[in-house]
């Protein structure tokens, strides 16, 4: 594997949309028991669920401890290819490597800083030196060459439409946790750099109470060049009203690389949710990591989803909004098969399936 000195835009690669085709995807196997409860069981089930629904579509690749190889073997299916690589939790969408191709169909990647959404101070969990890692692992396995990108960026901080936009929250990239020496200018020139798109859509925040300090992927999302969907709610009270009302007129007030108007969908937050004291059982306290409290307002969204070959894999959570949202993606994705997944145990830990996802295109 090489990592080239030059950056995507340079040799005419591009980070591709979501919903253009896959070669495959690639999740990492739950463990962290400050992050998960009941020693990830629960997740591991959630996991479990959500990679057999994605392994209907495309191929999947789920990585793995050495302390957890049997157990994640067993219990997945047996279509799933299983590697040993370790990590220090399951969020390959933040940790992997963004995937960029060029008109003759090669693909190479783009390997991010990381530093547990916001370092030693303000991050998740400490240390990170395997997450750290995680991408240039996948990279070598693949044999696939990349581009080590000189900044702190997570994979869930941006969407693009694969047309020349990118979509990100000021409240994530701008926050000096992350690159506090790069200005909205700079960052948004090593965006267009390493992304090989023309226009930055900036929003605002991101989900209220989002621990990724607002990551794009949970509040709203390309389905298809010139469309998006926006998480919504409808209560003027819930602290998730002015930010996604907010969020909507920047929309309204953009045009995209190729000065199109967009057309915003939006769908209704579930909730709000919160954190139960029988959730907290069981999540071992330790200090180098968030802790997770009853009462807790959990960041729950249906953008949080995952587009497949001829698939979407959706979010559900036992809520009244569920059905409502199902008859929305069957709107936008007609083509495509949609799955629901009860996944209230994967946004406990912090995220939800297009987090613990990371496409591969080819």
């Amino acid at each position: 594997m090489i990592y080239f000195d030059t950056t995507p835009k340079d040799d005419g690669f591009r980070m591709p949309g979501e919903f253009e085709h896959h070669l495959g995807c690639w999740m990492l196997w739950p463990e962290r028991c400050d992050t998960w409860r009941l020693g990830a069981k629960p997740a591991q089930y959630a996991f479990t669920e959500i990679a057999k629904a994605i392994v209907n579509f495309e191929p999947l690749t789920v990585c793995v401890s050495a302390e957890q190889f049997k157990n994640a073997r067993y219990l997945l299916d047996g279509r799933i290819r299983v590697v040993e690589i370790s990590s220090d939790d399951a969020w390959m969408r933040d940790v992997g490597p963004t995937f960029v191709v060029n008109k003759n169909g090669s693909v190479r990647g783009v390997d991010w800083d990381f530093n547990a959404w916001g370092g030693i101070k303000e991050g998740i969990y400490f240390p990170w030196n395997k997450d750290a890692v995680v991408a240039q692992k996948v990279l070598e396995i693949e044999g696939i060459d990349s581009y080590k990108a000189p900044f702190v960026l997570e994979g869930g901080s941006i969407h693009t439409d694969g047309e020349g936009t990118a979509l990100t929250t000021r409240e994530c990239l701008l926050n000096c946790n992350r690159n506090p020496d790069l200005n909205e200018n700079e960052i948004e020139e090593l965006l267009k750099k390493y992304l090989n798109v023309e226009r930055i859509i900036w929003l605002d925040k991101g989900v209220f109470q989002d621990e990724t300090n607002g990551h794009v992927d949970n509040l709203c999302c390309f389905v298809k060049p010139g469309e998006v969907l926006l998480t919504w709610t409808d209560d003027k009270s819930d602290p998730q009203y002015e930010i996604s009302e907010n969020a909507r007129r920047a929309l309204l007030n953009s045009v995209d690389a190729k000065g199109r108007k967009l057309k915003i969908h939006t769908i209704h937050q579930p909730g709000p949710l919160y954190r139960t004291r029988e959730e907290c059982f069981g999540i071992d306290f330790d200090t180098n990591a968030a802790p997770r409290e009853q009462g807790d307002r959990l960041a729950a969204s249906y953008v949080n989803f995952y587009i497949a070959n001829n698939g979407v894999v959706v979010p559900l959570f036992d809520d009244e909004f569920d059905e409502p949202a199902i008859k929305i993606f069957e709107q936008l994705f007609p083509g495509r098969k949609i799955v629901g997944i009860l996944s209230r145990e994967i946004l406990l830990g912090g995220g939800n399936i297009h987090c613990i996802t990371q496409q591969q295109p080819g």
